[in-house]
């Protein structure tokens, strides 16, 4: 036991590092995924056909393909092209694109389970399609999203466990090296599922918190099933 709190004590500033790294690449990533997700959000449901079938492929895409793959695309594929990313960068960018593909299909579905006939008063009393999007459905819509966006938050969390593979100093990477130099692999992996599992439980309760006060009392909808 006491083996086992001098490694303790001397991994957990390394570990503490890495999840300072692995708040900001998720904080980031879901920002932009947000950017990227609201508008394509609103073009599925509401954009001409063609745009629809656009911002289709896009989902598709990162939806139907490994997250590890589109960050090997981003970070060693990208180059050939001319473009090149750090680190941060190609991982910020990887799960943005990703995260964003995600969250637009959760705005899709609390965009649709808005009822129809509030978009039909917002016309008769004189308001332009994209008026009522904006002012009336959106809102509502913002809120349905909620407990399916926070589905996305903790998944975001878990995810960026990924770019240890290009080396970003994550919390899974600063156990991979922890392990090699003390050569503890099994008690330093465990310690990093618990710190997953105290990241994940505290951002949980922040976002029932949260989803508790935006509620609006009387608003029915189900836009996670219906993404």
């Amino acid at each position: 036991m006491q083996a086992f709190l001098d490694l303790l004590n001397n991994v957990t500033p390394g570990l503490l590092q890495g999840t300072v790294i692995t708040l900001q690449i998720a904080a980031v990533s879901l920002l932009l995924g947000m950017a990227i997700g609201l508008p394509v959000g609103v073009g599925r449901v509401y954009g001409p056909v063609w745009l629809q079938r656009v911002l289709g492929a896009y989902v598709t895409l990162f939806q139907g393909t490994p997250l590890l793959i589109q960050l090997f695309v981003v970070y060693y594929g990208l180059p050939d092209l001319g473009l090149t990313f750090g680190r941060m960068e190609a991982a910020f960018l990887t799960l943005g694109l990703n995260s964003g593909a995600y969250q637009a299909e959760y705005l899709r579905g609390a965009l649709q389970s808005v009822s129809e006939g509030q978009m039909t008063a917002a016309r008769a009393i004189g308001m332009s399609k994209w008026q009522a999007i904006r002012s009336i459905i959106l809102p509502q819509a913002l809120r349905l999203v909620l407990p399916a966006w926070s589905n996305e938050v903790i998944a975001m969390l878990k995810n960026t466990a990924v770019v240890f593979v290009i080396a970003v100093p994550d919390l899974m990477t600063q156990a991979k090296n922890l392990s090699s130099r003390y050569f503890a692999p099994i008690p330093i992996y465990m310690t990093v599922a618990v710190f997953y599992i105290i990241l994940v439980g505290a951002v949980y309760l922040i976002l029932r918190q949260v989803e508790r006060r935006v509620q609006i009392p009387g608003l029915t909808g189900d836009a996670e099933s219906a993404a």
